[in-house]
């Protein structure tokens, strides 16, 4: 395997991206249906698909961050495709446009009358308004597309020309970055998710969605490795240790976010305060119980027992059924975080919580494969790529 010029198979991209985006339509004009029957409801899914979308986005960057802070081989053979992935922020902002539409139907701060009954309400208003909410997530959706496309710039030029100095740039970019990504996903958290039930709150809400963040992200990049290590030229750059160090990266951020979510569990339900405790209660009680229970068993206990097997994080072949699993866990986790603020206690799926996230997926999928097109697979100049891509003896 050379350095010199590593293609992307853009042909098989190009089939992929097309049949994403044909089931992204399709799925699209049914969610159109549920929006002009039932519009109450169909914002109530789209924000779930919303939050889903732009977490593997977003958890992209942050992996890609990372990568740059602490180095190692397991990032240099994924980095295209977390800058891919981070690049679309700017085209995921588009989706954010039509939660504007709906944010009656959503926040109880963004109701007039309610606000002018609710004490609590009232005194939150110039912080917790609709057009407070529009413009941190659009500062912070800037931001975030700043640093993804900072990134992405200085390794295209990494690519043109052999630059040791540009590492070095990238992990000062890398660090206020992820910083910075930490700070405003808890903004974010908070305006979209936690003040569904604007009288709950919670102190690591925002490092919860983090974790969440990050393990979509990975799960999401295992699978596109998938695609690509079963065509050349990456079926002969991903290797064993490289599979096992994305596996251990797996089982550490399930890990996480399990850790996340135990913490704000415990304190609150030990704490017994009435005006917290309710959000859990909800959760817990009627039909809600058993996703609490499928959560904790396939979102953290399932993927934790299979994760700590050494052969099995070396398979790619059967880590990516784990990533599909915790795709799918993520997908359900947001969805417990946001349906039973519409129906505390009783569970009330509806069928446009299955095809919004379709929608968006399928087109959010098109523009990522159109991304991760545009660039050779591999970062051929930097330093460490020679030493990533030696083979060893025991592999």
């Amino acid at each position: 395997m050379t350095e010199s010029h590593v293609p992307p198979p853009t042909a098989d991209l190009a089939a992929l991206g097309r049949r994403s985006l044909v089931v992204g339509a399709l799925f699209t004009l049914i969610s159109l249906v549920g929006l002009a029957t039932n519009p109450a409801q169909f914002y109530r899914s789209y924000l779930v698909a919303f939050a889903d979308v732009l977490g593997v986005a977003l958890g992209s960057l942050a992996i890609l961050m990372l990568h740059h802070l602490s180095g190692g081989a397991w990032g240099l053979v994924i980095r295209r495709i977390l800058e891919a992935s981070s690049r679309t922020i700017s085209f995921v902002a588009l989706f954010a446009v039509p939660l504007f539409f709906g944010l009656k139907h959503l926040y109880p701060w963004a109701d007039p009358a309610r606000v002018a009954g609710d004490e609590i309400l009232r005194h939150r208003a110039i912080y917790m308004n609709p057009t407070g909410v529009a413009i941190r997530l659009a500062v912070a959706l800037l931001l975030w597309t700043v640093f993804a496309q900072a990134l992405s710039r200085m390794s295209k030029k990494q690519d043109e020309a052999p630059d040791a100095g540009l590492e070095r740039k990238m992990q000062l970019v890398a660090a206020p970055g992820l910083a910075l990504y930490c700070l405003l996903v808890t903004v974010v958290a908070i305006d979209l998710l936690m003040s569904l039930d604007p009288h709950w709150f919670s102190a690591i809400y925002g490092v919860y969605v983090v974790g969440g963040q990050a393990l979509a992200g990975l799960a999401f990049t295992l699978l596109a490795c998938l695609f690509l290590a079963r065509r050349g030229p990456m079926a002969d750059v991903l290797q064993p240790r490289h599979v096992h160090d994305l596996g251990k990266l797996l089982l550490a951020f399930t890990m996480l976010w399990a850790y996340f979510a135990l913490s704000q569990f415990l304190i609150i339900w030990s704490g017994n305060l009435p005006e917290e405790i309710g959000f859990f209660k909800d959760r817990l009680t009627g039909g809600w119980g058993i996703v609490s229970l499928a959560l904790a068993l396939f979102h953290f206990a399932l993927p934790f027992v299979f994760l700590l097997s050494r052969n099995f994080k070396r398979d790619l072949g059967r880590l990516v059924w784990v990533a599909i699993l915790l795709l799918f866990m993520r997908w359900l986790d947001l969805y417990w975080l946001v349906a039973p603020a519409f129906h505390p206690g009783k569970l009330s799926p509806h069928w446009l919580d299955l095809t919004t996230p379709v929608a968006l997926f399928g087109i959010w999928l098109w523009a990522f494969t159109r991304q991760l097109a545009v660039r050779q697979l591999l970062p051929v100049n930097d330093s460490g790529l020679a030493a990533a891509l030696e083979v060893h003896a025991h592999d």
